[in-house]
């Protein structure tokens, strides 16, 4: 009857950090949604919105953190669910990254909405961070499902993340060498993008997590990066 009691009690934790993840995991997608809106929409209110959300989700991060030690202190877990719980503080830092990274778009929104637009750009990193969207619902959603070929296909998905990064990069080149006026835009608007690409790596190591979580292996092979270019920064 003890032992039962236990199990019990232990089940109970476990749903509730995972249902914490889910929250957290919420917030991010709201955060990459409404930084990229901001940005293409030069609304600096809500660009403010974004930034102080970010507290939040840190503070969730945290809770987390101390939550998953809690239950392996006290409880003893097996195993497996040794592997779950550490699978919730790798998801919940990625989360986190995924947050500053949607955060960092916001700060350089206010500097945007007062130089010319450059093109569609702003509208092009929107459609790239909703990609990046769509994969984090998806991981979590495998996450929850324990799905590893759902997680598996947004593994996938980085690929095109990549892509549509190294197209932004060549046409902020071309357009700095156009007219020098651009430059300064073009800086800030590459390493929103740049951040926005991190931003679906992060996502890929959620799903990577899933995989393992699943199956106990790690995807078999390195996932390849298709992001050509030579500047690294993520601002």
């Amino acid at each position: 009857m003890a032992d039962q009691h236990i199990a019990s009690a232990f089940d109970r934790d476990l749903e509730a950090v995972q249902a914490q993840i889910m929250k957290m995991g919420g917030m991010v997608e709201d955060a990459i949604r409404l930084a990229a809106q901001s940005l293409e929409t030069r609304d600096e209110e809500l660009a403010e919105k974004v930034r102080g959300a970010d507290r939040a989700i840190d503070a969730l991060e945290n809770q987390i953190n101390e939550n998953a030690a809690r239950v392996i202190a006290l409880r003893a877990p097996t195993a497996i669910d040794l592997r779950l719980i550490l699978s919730v503080i790798k998801i919940s830092a990625n989360l986190e990254r995924i947050g500053d990274y949607a955060k960092n778009m916001a700060k350089r929104t206010s500097v945007l909405s007062n130089l010319p637009p450059v093109n569609d750009s702003a509208g092009a990193i929107r459609r790239m961070a909703r990609t990046v969207e769509g994969m984090l619902k998806d991981a979590l959603d495998a996450y929850i499902q324990r799905d590893a070929e759902l997680a598996r296909d947004v593994i996938a998905r980085d690929e095109d993340v990549d892509q549509m990064y190294n197209a932004l990069f060549r046409e902020f080149l071309t357009f700095m060498m156009e007219d020098p006026r651009n430059i300064t835009a073009c800086m800030h608007l590459h390493f929103i993008a740049k951040n926005t690409e991190r931003m679906g790596d992060h996502v890929t190591s959620i799903a990577e997590q899933v995989v393992y979580l699943v199956t106990g292996e790690h995807p078999d092979d390195a996932r390849p990066k298709a992001d050509k270019t030579s500047i690294a920064s993520e601002g």
